[in-house]
Order: structure tokens, then C-alpha cells, then sequence
């Protein structure tokens, strides 16, 4: 097709996939500069480069702003594939990928078709159930805009995302609508690349901008700032929703166990309370499933029947998963930060009988001012460390353990180090006793570890499986 005037066969920033007729976009990143590429690219045969610096070249297109036209480029390459769908997005530290999932299981509950951008993968609504493996939580734009267009391909009616601060950050989804945007919480994360919390929380706000109604939780600081703003800056409907405080949409009475939650929904609006169980343990899982709830209200989805449909839902992969139970119990969850740890740690405080033995690390090249604090929330909540490596990419296994391990106050949890994280497993599993609970996290539903820039198969529920098979 035509773009600029130019032949396009596909749209990159990526010089690997560059080919005869490719309309190649120079982005100047932290890494790499795509800038310096631009000539070579020409060379190999792209059809021009699209760039916000004039790089003298013949067949360049300059634009104020790369990374934004490089999304309005890709939704006009792909036929603008989300005119078809109405959109969704989850936006906020942690909570993302469960709130997102709930709130595609309400929809197919109601017979509409879903499809699916996150953390553990793409569904674009393949007959075949097939669901890509993801990268990034919000891909790319090239991606991103393949996903939409095959979606409505494949007749979806909705599309529930996760929108991570960098893809906000980055314009990846620069110019569309959301029917919904969500704000879950904002906690320390990311800093390696917003560098303080109020960049982030700027990102993260960028959403909203986008969106026909806003979901917020009110428990979380940000979100009551977020709320206040939005009521100055917007019209834009908003719903609040809360597990401490009357709001909006809100949860009373709330009980916890091993085997999940049940509590009031209360709907203020409609001045109704409504009783509701649900199989995932956790109060931070009582505000998901408020924020998944509140979330389908706003598009048409009647409470009663986004309850009923919660109450079936059996639980989302590698979020507070039970991969083993027997004389001990052993949870997967993909708590990486400080404030995840704490939450999962508090909510199996809960109900473990005995210890609680954590096997935890941190990510390699990521923010690395967040481990001490890590390391002292897992010594808070936990009978027993076992730190070790999560994702250490290029960076020393034993430097990230270290980081870790000067949070630790002296005299405080006794731990053990393991640079290799099969080995941590191995050992919190032989170590563990009658009633113990077992924390992995940090991978959850990761079936691969990034050592160096290779994807090791490293899935804990096969390794768990394996090691109990020897006993």
C-alpha cells in the first residue's frame, strides 16, 4: 500500500525486519540510536525512513514527533483496526494483568468476543484458542497494530489491555479512544527508566487523556490525586472504587482464606449491596475484582451478572497460583516489587499455618534502587529467605543478590543465597515442613529466564513438578 506517497510492504523500527519496501522508522533510543541506521537501512532497500531529525536524507519524511506518528502510521497501514473495537486499558503498578483478565472473562461471560494484550500474552480471538507469547506488556506499535487489525479480523467486539508506563511514556498508543481506562495503584517501579515517581505517575496519567470514563482506586494516594485532577482538568465520567472506605463502587465485610475472598459489593449509585465469593485469595484481589466489575458497569454489563460470572472464574496464571499442594503448599506470583511482595506475603500470612519460606530476587538492568527495599519487605513478612536470581540479563546474579540482601536488617529473617534460581527452588522445597507455605516470586506466569540475551525454558511449575517426582 501507499504511505507518504511511497510503496510500503511494513512498517519497523526494528533493522532486522527491514526489507525491500519497508517504510523504516528512526527512533533515537537509550540504547540504540536508530537515527545512525537510517542510510544503511535506505541501502537495503526501504522504500524511506520516517524521522523527527533531518538526516539529509532523499527519501525521508520528517515529523514532529517519531514515536506517535509511528502508531498513527501503523493503525493507517493495518486499515485503522480499532474503529472495529471498543477499548479498553489498565494502567498502575501492580494489579494489571489480573483486573485486565477479569474483565475479559465478564465480557465472554456475556457472549462478546475479547480479545487480549498483556503480560502473560496476545489473544486476538483466534478460532483455534491460540494465544501469542508476549514481550512486552504493551508492544510495540508495529505489533500493537497487527494485534487490533487481526482481532477484528476475527470478529472481536472488545479489546482489554494492559498499558504500561513506558508504552504511555513512548506514544505506542498515541491517538485512540478508550472506552475505559483504569488506574489500579502506583508504587516504586520503573525508575530505571522514568527516573522519579512523578514522571511516572505523568505517564500513567497520559491514559486518561484517551478515555470516555475513568476507573480509579482511591485507596492508593495516586489515585485520589488522579481523581481530583481529572475532576479540574476533564469532564470525563468517574467512577471511584475502594476496599477501606466508601466510594463509587466499594467492598464491605470482607473475608479471606487460602481458597479465596468473599465480601459485599456495595454499588453507591444504585444504593445496592450484593453478596459475592471469589476463588482468588487476597484483599488485593478483592479490589481487582471491584476494579474488573466497576469497569464492565460502565460498558453495559449488569453487576449480578458480572458477579455470577467472577464466582466461576477459577484464578489467573502465575497471580497467587497454587502449583502444589500436599504436606506443604507451594504459591507461584509474579510479585517484582516492593509493595507486590508485601501484599502476597500478608495476604498467605492470612492463612499459613506454620512458616512461610520466600524465594524471591530481582530483575537484572531494571531498577535497581528498589532491591534493599525488597529485600527488607520479604525479612517483614517472611519466616524464611531463600534469595536468588529472577531475570538477570547481562547484569551479575550475585551483585543483584547483594543489592538485595543490604535491605535485610541484621538479626533479622535468617536466608540463603542462590545465584542458580532452580537450586533455590530445590533447597525451599527440602527445606520446607509440614504446613510450610512456599513463595516463588517474582516469575509467575514467565516460563523462560533471560540469562545474558538468551530465553532459558524455566517454567516453576514443571520445575516443582520435577523435584517433588524425586521424593
Amino acid at each position: 500500500m501507499k504511505l507518504y506517497g511511497y510503496e510500503v510492504t511494513n512498517i519497523t523500527d526494528d533493522t532486522r525486519k527491514v526489507v525491500s519496501g519497508s517504510l523504516y522508522v528512526a527512533i533515537k533510543g537509550e540504547n540504540f540510536d536508530g537515527e545512525s541506521a537510517a542510510e544503511e537501512m535506505l541501502k537495503r532497500g526501504a522504500a524511506a525512513v520516517l524521522t523527527q531529525t533531518d538526516l539529509h536524507l532523499e527519501k525521508q519524511i520528517l515529523v514532529e514527533n517519531v514515536r506517535s506518528e509511528f502508531a498513527k502510521t501503523a493503525s493507517g497501514f493495518y486499515g485503522n483496526p480499532t474503529c472495529g473495537l471498543r477499548l479498553i486499558a489498565v494502567t498502575g503498578t501492580n494489579g494489571k494483568t489480573t483486573t485486565a483478565t477479569l474483565i475479559k472473562a465478564i465480557l465472554e461471560g456475556q457472549g462478546y468476543k475479547c480479545g487480549f494484550i498483556g503480560t502473560t500474552g496476545y489473544d486476538v480471538c483466534d478460532p483455534t484458542g491460540k494465544v501469542e507469547p508476549s514481550i512486552f506488556s504493551t508492544p510495540r506499535q508495529d505489533e500493537l497494530y497487527r494485534l487490533f487489525a487481526e482481532m477484528r479480523q476475527n470478529g472481536a467486539d472488545f479489546c482489554v489491555m494492559e498499558a504500561s508506563s513506558q508504552a504511555l511514556d513512548q506514544f505506542r498508543i498515541a491517538g485512540e479512544t478508550f472506552a475505559v481506562g483504569v488506574f489500579t495503584n502506583l508504587t516504586q517501579d520503573h525508575l530505571d527508566w522514568h527516573k522519579t515517581m512523578e514522571n511516572y505517575y505523568q505517564a500513567k496519567k497520559t491514559l486518561f487523556r484517551m478515555c470516555e470514563s475513568a476507573v480509579i482506586c482511591i485507596d492508593d494516594k495516586y489515585g485520589v490525586r488522579l481523581t481530583e485532577e481529572l475532576q479540574k482538568e476533564s469532564d470525563i465520567p468517574i467512577t471511584t472504587y475502594s476496599i477501606n472506605e466508601p466510594s463509587g463502587v466499594y467492598g464491605v465485610n470482607i473475608k479471606t482464606s487460602c481458597s479465596g475472598v468473599s465480601y459485599w459489593l456495595a454499588d453507591s449509585a444504585a444504593e445496592k449491596s450484593f453478596p459475592f465469593k471469589f476463588r482468588m485469595p487476597g484483599r488485593f484481589n478483592v479490589a481487582n475484582s471491584i476494579a474488573a466489575i466497576t469497569v464492565c458497569k460502565n460498558v453495559g454489563v449488569d453487576l449480578e451478572a458480572s458477579i455470577t460470572t467472577l464466582e466461576e472464574f477459577r484464578g489467573v496464571r502465575g497471580r497467587c497460583e497454587v502449583i502444589y499442594s500436599g504436606k506443604f503448599t507451594v504459591i507461584c506470583d509474579y510479585a517484582h516489587t516492593e509493595d507486590a511482595l508485601a501484599k502476597i506475603l500478608t495476604c498467605i500470612r492470612g492463612f499459613a499455618a506454620r512458616r512461610i519460606i520466600c524465594v524471591f530476587g530481582a530483575a537484572g538492568e531494571r531498577d535497581s534502587a528498589k532491591r534493599p527495599s525488597m529485600g527488607a519487605t520479604a525479612a517483614k513478612y517472611a519466616d524464611f529467605l531463600v534469595i536468588t536470581s529472577d531475570n538477570p540479563r547481562f547484569e551479575e546474579p550475585q551483585k543483584i543478590i547483594d543489592d538485595v540482601v543490604e535491605g535485610i536488617p541484621n538479626d533479622s529473617t535468617p536466608y540463603e543465597t542462590f545465584t542458580d534460581r532452580r537450586a533455590a527452588i530445590e533447597f525451599a522445597v527440602n527445606e520446607a515442613e509440614s504446613e510450610d507455605v512456599i513463595l516463588l516470586a517474582g516469575k509467575g506466569h514467565e516460563t523462560e529466564q533471560v540469562i545474558g540475551d538468551e530465553y532459558q525454558p524455566f517454567d516453576e511449575r514443571e520445575i516443582v513438578k520435577e523435584i517433588m517426582n524425586k521424593f
